[in-house]
């Protein structure tokens, strides 16, 4: 591997880091991690019209209701964020 890949390869995942925040970077510590991959799973459930009726049928609910759980979980998903001094 050169130099040239090398520079190449980590200018693309500092691109990638900035056009979408979920990536994540040297700095995320869990939490936000965490949360990253909760919003990221709930709106993959919202955009996906099967995977929302699955759903749907097993918590035996509306399709409207298991979308708007689904956004409200959105907001915290992973509960209130933890102190800053206790980060890992």
């Amino acid at each position: 591997m050169q130099a040239s890949d090398r520079f190449n390869i980590n200018s693309q995942l500092e691109h990638l880091q900035a056009k979408y925040v979920g990536t994540g970077h040297a700095d995320v510590n869990r939490f936000e991690w965490a949360v990253n991959i909760q919003r990221d799973s709930y709106a993959s459930y919202i955009g996906h019209a099967p995977l929302l009726a699955f759903f749907a049928v097993a918590e035996n609910e509306s399709i409207g209701r298991v979308r708007y759980n689904f956004m409200q979980r959105m907001l915290l998903p992973c509960g209130k964020p933890p102190d800053r001094d206790q980060e890992d």
